[in-house]
Parts: structure tokens; C-alpha cells; sequence
């Protein structure tokens, strides 16, 4: 993370910002259960933000590589977000269980996000759904 990059939109406070049109990341952000524990952080489609999506693109954090995250001063970014997503819920729900199980190490958590990647991609192609663009 670089300053830049946490400087991006200070106004949002914290943010997750995902591909709202991708099935897994939709339901994937549905389940969390980050209220619940007491995290107030902001759920962005990135899909309805191209100013926050272009910003961080030109940074070098492309969004339909990786969900991006802010807290406080820090940017996490792919398998990152998942891992602090995974520590932060904790294991509240069978979804959250095996979340917690499979992403709570952080580096199951970056051998395992290309997997998923590879899947929003597939599901996005099969869907017929582009891309988000990234000016």
C-alpha cells in the first residue's frame, strides 16, 4: 500500500469495494457478518463508482483482479482482503466457519485468491456481463 492509495477518496471513510454484478462477490459480501461484530465499514459496487474503480486503477490496484479495502490508513487488496475479512468476521454462520478455516492464514489466503478470480471471471464470460471499466 502506498500513501497515495489511502489518501484515494478520504471522504468514504472505510470501504470494501466489490463487483456488484459478480454472483460471488455479491453473495460473498451478503454474508458477512462484519455489523454484526461491530466493523462499520462501507460495501461499495464498484460497478457504481468509476471515479473510486479509475483512481485506484492508476495506482495499480485493478478491481476486476481484486476486491480493494480500506481501513484507516491501510489498503488491503485480493487474497489480503480476504484474509482481514476472515479475522474480522469471525466464525459466526457455516459460511463464516469455513472462511474463517480457509482464509484466516494469510498465505492460504493468497495461493487461494487466484482461484476464486479465475471463477468471477468464468461466472462473469458465462453470464455474458463485461468487465468493469477502468478509465
Amino acid at each position: 500500500m502506498t500513501k497515495t492509495q489511502a489518501q484515494i477518496a478520504p471522504d468514504l471513510g472505510d470501504f470494501l469495494l466489490y463487483d456488484g454484478e459478480c454472483p460471488f462477490c455479491s453473495a460473498f459480501v451478503s454474508m458477512q457478518r462484519m455489523r454484526a461484530a461491530g466493523i462499520n465499514l462501507k460495501l461499495l459496487d464498484a460497478r457504481e463508482q468509476p471515479d473510486l474503480v479509475a483512481a485506484f486503477y492508476h495506482q495499480g490496484l485493478d478491481v476486476n483482479e481484486g476486491m480493494i479495502m480500506r481501513l484507516g490508513d491501510t489498503v488491503y487488496y485480493g487474497g489480503d482482503v480476504m484474509n482481514m475479512v476472515a479475522l474480522m468476521t469471525g466464525p459466526t454462520g457455516l459460511f463464516n466457519r469455513v472462511l474463517a478455516v480457509a482464509f484466516s492464514n494469510r498465505r492460504v489466503s493468497l495461493f487461494l485468491y487466484p482461484f476464486l478470480r479465475t471463477g468471477r471471471n468464468a461466472a462473469l464470460a458465462m453470464l455474458g456481463r463485461k468487465k468493469i471499466e477502468q478509465h
